[in-house]
């Protein structure tokens, strides 16, 4: 039988108390050390935590946030001319921001965006769990990013973008903070409208329309999962430079959208097989041939509101441009100055280059400004007697590289006769006269609008010209172009230069002395005259445009239809240069003429634009307009903070009609000529086209008016002239002065530009009258005496006079005096009815016969 096991044997009482206090010291000493290091870990956190919060920025400001948006040019039926901004950014409340464009952002940047509390902690810890565990398996994985949303607002906003562990720690605080003080709305309002996107682009609403040329609503699946591709890295996914990664990260996005069920599993299938491809907006003028007209919008605005809010205070500027009217008038001066510029013949090619080479790469590297278009620049590549074989310069496609494409076109003789030898004046007679096999060229279809049609050799003209269009009731510009390229030249020949108007100047004399009393059948003599201009000077001897001629005493009209100079200046003697000076200052054409005679001829400085302007005044009937190219002007939110009409109608703001009659707006513009003097003026002028010196445009078949102006040695052409509701003006000559060559005149030279514009300008309007005041006269007179026309005269004209005005019975000559009776003395042969003018008109001052 087995001893039973006994237990061992207790350790004694005292003992086991002794063990038992030993573990529990031990257990104390352990959670006091997990205390300390508690403690001691909290403190070294709470005192990073604390530092880093010392001098944080103020989150608070982003509830007064204004991002800089661009300032937006329109036209006035509101297409889109020129944008301005440092940053391309276009601001988009959040709730117009569709849903397709937010989840794609959440999908590719923040999922649980709408969950977290500004850190996402569950989305760190798997961030960094799956990169170690791919690191581990030697697997090649895309890196998730753990920043959220509201931690690239506190970074975009607030911080900077180093990559510091002091930055991240004030990162995740503002985040924090920032989720208390915002609705989580607001913070992807701000992230959307902030955040950059390549090509100049910031904010979501800009890069929609500068990648895809659309605005947001109108956005694709995968449009919308290409922009929120772009934020990570936007020059590492740029649609042509990286098109393979872009297309990746765009194909992984839409992965996520079906993940977080944004999108149904068919929508991204469908949207991954769609190639990747964007329309790059080209940025400056979207409108062709605006260039001039947005910069001197862009001037102005940069006068008024200063550079920070042009290019970031998010204006909307309404203009007056009328697109249509534009393209006419860039194709009239472009036309014009290169008719000009053929008559002076053909100075010889661009530059020649080798065409055995790859002659498509090197015209592709000669610079050729945007505006040119549709010339082409091109290279002759074999030449013959009747014709030559030009190849054009490769397009470049918008991803900036060429496309692979050789165009052609044949250049025939009939398209070269007019490249005359410029010293020898001699036609060519062979295209061989004229072009060589090398010889880099334009050319350009002679029917813009038949391509496939005929081709003309071009040259770029080095005269300078410019173009502009008024509305002369408001004062609107509806169209201006100064001068052939802005890419080639950025002066405004306008707005800028400033150049003598010659006898353009003439109707504003003229108007003075209608409002003072003179009649269009007064009479002027017009003969030779010397001025002493004071001590040390010599006499000037002011001359017709005839030289030498003279045509004795001549009415008043006569002298504006045929500009006559001699009596031009004997009216401004005998009215007195500080009359014209204060005339002048009325309509605007300068601000203090100098009251010498000369001035009377055009020989002061002024702008086309100021000319087209004065012009208004005599076409809306003596009223005062104000050149603008501004409607109105709005700020970011939408308030009309200018507008050029601004006169108070209390009316206009009835939310709607309810029987009450029209509201009336009170008329504001001065009065500063005689509604009847106006309109004696504009039926001068109208004499000019159907008699005078722009007789060329009476062929139109259109009621106009105008003035050509011609200054000494044909430096300046002008012509101003209007129909009953539109005014256009022209000016050609160098920008440095110097002769054009004889004959060209503004009638050859600048009106052929004013009738073109008019041609299409007024093809679908009727050739109405010039508007008459109430209480105007019209009498039959002799269009050379001013005397009551006879039965089945044949110079007879409907004059216009005022109520109390009429065509006179005795006569008598302004500007006659004793030595002047040597040549035009009654009695002699000289017959004032038969000369060329002359007539009777009593008028205070005259010399009585």
């Amino acid at each position: 039988m087995r001893a039973p096991i006994l237990p061992p044997p207790r350790p004694p009482k005292k003992k086991r108390r002794r063990r038992k206090s030993l573990l529990l010291s031990l257990l104390g000493l352990g959670f006091a050390g997990f205390v300390i290091i508690v403690v001691v870990g909290s403190g070294i956190v709470g005192f990073v935590l604390m530092q880093a919060s010392q001098d944080l920025p103020d989150y608070e400001s982003l509830a007064k946030y204004e991002p800089p948006v661009m300032t937006r040019i329109h036209a006035h039926d509101g297409a889109l001319i020129a944008e301005f901004a440092r940053e391309r950014r276009i601001f988009v409340p959040i709730n117009t921001v569709p849903k397709l464009v937010i989840a794609a952002f959440l999908s590719a940047e923040d999922k649980r965006f709408y969950e977290h509390g500004g850190l996402d902690f569950k989305g760190i810890a798997r961030a960094v769990y799956r990169m170690v565990d791919a690191k581990l398996r030697g697997v090649k994985r895309r890196a998730e990013g753990a920043s959220t949303i509201t931690q690239q607002v506190a970074k975009n906003f607030l911080l900077t973008s180093e990559r510091t562990f002091d930055r991240k720690i004030k990162e995740a605080i503002l985040a924090t903070r920032i989720e208390q003080a915002f609705s989580k709305d607001k913070i992807l309002e701000l992230y959307l409208n902030e955040i950059y996107f390549g090509i100049g682009s910031y904010g979501v609403a800009a890069a929609s329309l500068n990648y895809f040329g659309k605005e947001l609503r109108d956005l694709t699946v995968e449009e919308a999962a290409f922009l929120a591709a772009l934020p990570k890295a936007p020059n590492n996914y740029h649609p042509y430079r990286h098109k393979k990664a872009a297309t990746e990260r765009r194909d992984w996005i839409l992965g996520q959208m079906y993940a977080n069920n944004y999108i149904s599993k068919e929508e991204a299938e469908k949207a991954r097989k769609t190639p990747l491809t964007v329309n790059l907006r080209r940025f400056g003028a979207h409108i062709f041939a605006a260039e001039y007209f947005a910069e001197e919008v862009r001037r102005a605005l940069l006068a008024q509101y200063g550079e920070e809010r042009l290019y970031g205070g998010g204006l909307s500027v309404r203009t007056t441009l009328d697109p249509q009217l534009q393209r006419y008038a860039r194709e009239a001066l472009v036309d014009g100055l290169v008719s000009y510029d053929r008559r002076k013949g053909w100075r010889g090619p661009v530059k020649t280059i080798d065409v055995n080479e790859d002659w498509g790469l090197k015209l592709s590297k000669i610079s050729v400004p945007s505006d040119f278009k549709p010339w082409r620049l091109g290279v002759v590549l074999s030449v013959e007697k009747k014709k030559a074989i030009v190849g054009l310069r490769p397009i470049k496609a918008k991803n900036g590289k060429i496309e692979d494409k050789r165009e052609a076109v044949e250049l025939f003789l009939e398209e070269v006769l007019w490249a005359k030898d410029v010293k020898t004046k001699k036609k060519p007679k062979a295209v061989t006269d004229v072009l060589s096999v090398g010889d880099v060229i334009y050319v350009a279809p002679k029917d813009y609008k038949k391509i496939d049609g005929a081709w003309s050799l071009m040259q770029v003209p080095l005269i300078g010209g410019g173009i502009v269009a008024m509305d002369p009731h408001t004062g609107r510009v509806l169209a201006l172009v100064g001068g052939f390229s802005f890419g080639l030249s950025q002066f405004d020949r306008v707005v800028q230069a400033k150049r003598q108007p010659g006898s353009s100047f003439k109707p504003i004399v003229y108007a003075a002395a209608l409002d003072n009393g003179y009649k269009p059948t007064s009479i002027i003599l017009d003969a030779p005259i010397e001025i002493d201009q004071g001590p040390g000077k010599d006499v000037w001897k002011p001359e017709n445009y005839s030289k030498k001629k003279s045509y004795g005493p001549t009415t008043l009209r006569i002298g504006i239809e045929k500009s006559r100079n001699q009596m031009t200046v004997r009216l401004a003697q005998d009215m007195g240069m500080p009359l014209i000076t204060e005339y002048a200052r009325r309509f605007g054409v300068y601000d203090d003429l100098l009251p010498v005679l000369s001035m009377s001829l055009g020989a002061g400085e002024t702008t086309l634009l100021r000319m087209v302007t004065a012009y208004s005044m005599i076409a809306n009937g003596g009223k005062s307009v104000h050149a603008t190219l501004i409607d109105r002007i709005q700020d970011r939110w939408g308030k009309a903070v200018w507008r050029h009409d601004d006169r108070p109608c209390a009316q206009c703001q009835a939310e709607g009609w309810s029987g009450q009659p029209e509201p009336e707006i009170p008329d504001d513009r001065r009065q500063i000529i005689d509604p009847h003097t106006a309109y004696q003026m504009t039926s001068i002028l109208e004499g000019v086209v159907l008699r005078g010196t722009a007789r060329r445009l009476k062929k139109l078949g259109k009621t106009l008016a105008g003035k050509t102006g011609t200054t000494n040695e044909e430096k300046d052409a002008w012509f101003v002239g209007f129909a009953p509701d539109l005014v256009v003006g022209v000016f050609v000559g160098f920008d440095t002065p110097k002769p054009m060559g004889k004959g060209e005149t503004g009638g050859r030279v600048a009106a052929p530009i004013f009738g073109n514009f008019m041609k299409k300008a007024l093809a679908d309007k009727p050739a109405v009258p010039f508007r008459v005041p109430p209480g105007i006269k019209l009498v039959r007179v002799n269009l050379k005496t001013g005397l009551r026309a006879s039965p089945g005269d044949k110079n007879a004209i409907m004059e216009a006079f005022k109520p109390y005005e009429g065509p006179d019975d005795a006569y008598s000559v302004i500007g006659f005096s004793d030595h002047d009776g040597e040549n035009y003395a009654p009695g002699q042969d000289y017959d004032p009815f038969t000369s060329g003018g002359g007539g009777f008109g009593g008028v205070p001052g005259g010399g009585v016969w």
